[in-house]
């Protein structure tokens, strides 16, 4: 499935005036090409407001962030309580998105003058609510002083920035239809790994039991190693990305006290007297073969 953008990224330095890009945690590793593609952009100018509208990809699949921008600073707009004005949306999410724009067009059509006198106390016209994974979105067309307009506030189930936009209600309509012909170019299909995941292994060693179970989440796939010990219980998560990396390090590890177990295991069984012809300890024994030796837990077999 895909991930999107957690908030705390950077603004595209050849679109937006500013600083590069870091978007939904997928950093740029030294030396590699970024790990975020950009697909298409649609710029929309509703009123006073500036939108941008981007399809981006990144190893969970693709997305679409939709940004508006602030013409005296060329960033992202941060509004008074210090949120930014920018959402991220799945491209499955995305078309559920134009539906509603759809419907809450609709509605807007059908209401009459504004009327100070009748507005809600929250100002709220009509409100829905759209669940990914992890993270809500909430749409709310409101009334104030300044008019209608319709606030997408996107929130974290885990905690996290919170962010939003707002968009005037007369322009509902070309941002449904700009974010139709994104989603006509590049489908509702979010991405990501679809096939069937490794079943989970067991290891059983003296009163231990390690369990390593693979899933999947909106970060991407992830191996899970679990130590149960009577009522003790603890986990590690290993992203999918630096399996080869975290099983590099333990095969270096296993070899190297391969290596010191066969050197303590020769120093037992006797070896040269400096400065002599004998041996020490007894009779020498041969030294125990590579075959003899366990590469995962590193065990020689007990010769003596």
């Amino acid at each position: 499935m895909s991930d999107i953008g957690s908030g705390d990224e950077g603004i595209n330095s050849q679109k937006y005036h500013g600083q590069g890009m870091d978007a939904g945690g997928n950093n740029f590793d030294s030396g590699q090409q970024p790990q975020e593609q950009e697909l298409a952009t649609k710029m929309l100018q509703i009123q006073s407001k500036r939108f941008y509208l981007d399809v981006k990809q990144n190893r969970r699949g693709r997305f679409i962030k939709v940004a508006e921008i602030d013409d005296r600073t060329g960033y992202v707009r941060i509004g008074a309580d210090g949120r930014r004005s920018q959402i991220f949306l799945a491209m499955s999410t995305a078309a559920e998105f134009r539906d509603h724009l759809s419907s809450f067009s609709d509605f807007y059509s059908s209401l009459g003058p504004p009327n100070p006198d009748n507005v809600p106390d929250d100002g709220k016209l009509k409100s829905e609510m759209m669940l990914k994974d992890n993270r809500r979105y909430y749409l709310d067309l409101k009334e104030n002083s300044r008019g209608r307009f319709l606030r997408v506030s996107q929130t974290i189930t885990r905690g996290g920035p919170r962010s939003q936009i707002a968009l005037p209600a007369q322009g509902m309509i070309e941002f449904r239809d700009a974010l139709t012909d994104l989603l006509d170019d590049f489908g509702t299909d979010d991405g990501g790994f679809k096939g069937e995941l490794p079943e989970g292994r067991h290891l059983r060693v003296d009163n231990k039991n390690f369990y390593f179970d693979i899933g999947q989440n909106n970060r991407g796939i992830y191996m899970k190693v679990s130590e149960v010990k009577s009522n003790f219980r603890t986990a590690i998560t290993v992203p999918e990305k630096c399996w080869t990396r975290f099983r590099d390090i333990l095969a270096d590890y296993c070899d190297k006290m391969c290596r010191a177990h066969q050197q303590n295991a020769e120093n037992h069984q006797g070896g040269p007297i400096p400065g002599g012809s004998g041996v020490r300890g007894g009779p020498s024994q041969p030294a125990p073969s590579s075959s003899d030796i366990d590469t995962f837990s590193c065990n020689v077999p007990n010769r003596i």
